[in-house]
């Protein structure tokens, strides 16, 4: 813990620096952990958990400091597809068939930069890479980092399935519809390995 706390220490010091500094480390992301997919069909609401502990933990974490940037280089978490739980397996088939699991197993979320937005708080902006059923987008999201225990990192991620080629779902001849918004709520509790 006390390495952590150090380590989480000299990164927040360093973030307002203008020297470079290029760190490499890895990371675990402890199985208390939370990563959740809600998406809405026009009857109902459907929550896929993923399953933390098959993370294949450490991730490798690569990174230079930019100013008041953290310019990430490699820095990228796997998610099998197959280790969402969506609660039953009807559902869990059809978000399978979604993120075209046969032909794109996993879906790839790169870290890229991390700028901290002002001095006493502790949102940062996250640029992201994710990678679905073969198609890549960039996004710019708010994540708020905490230290507790562990370094706790949490935020929502907003998208369109349509900007990565997915169709939103029909059934039952199209009575049901599946919203092509979607959210990934995420709370990774993540210590230095």
């Amino acid at each position: 813990m006390k390495k952590s706390i150090i380590f989480i220490s000299a990164i927040f010091l360093l973030s307002f620096t203008t020297k470079k500094l290029v760190t490499n480390t890895s990371i675990l992301i402890v199985p208390e952990s939370t990563l959740i997919v809600k998406g809405k069909t026009n009857v109902n609401k459907f929550d896929c958990i993923y399953n933390i502990q098959k993370i294949k933990n450490p991730i490798p974490v690569f990174f230079e400091m930019k100013e008041n940037k953290m310019v990430f280089e490699n820095t990228e978490l796997v998610l099998e597809n197959d280790c969402f739980d969506c609660g039953n397996k009807m559902i869990n088939k059809d978000f399978q068939d979604l993120l075209k699991s046969k032909t794109h197993p996993d879906i790839f979320l790169k870290l890229k930069e991390l700028e901290k937005l002002s001095e006493n708080d502790s949102v940062y902006h996250a640029n992201l890479e994710l990678e679905i059923a073969g198609k890549t987008k960039d996004y710019q999201i708010a994540v708020v980092l905490e230290q507790e225990k562990d370094l706790i990192v949490k935020g929502i991620l907003l998208l369109n399935i349509c900007d990565f080629n997915i169709e939103p779902p029909k059934k039952f001849l199209g009575i049901i519809t599946v919203n092509e918004i979607i959210e990934i709520n995420f709370q990774l509790l993540i210590t230095e390995s």
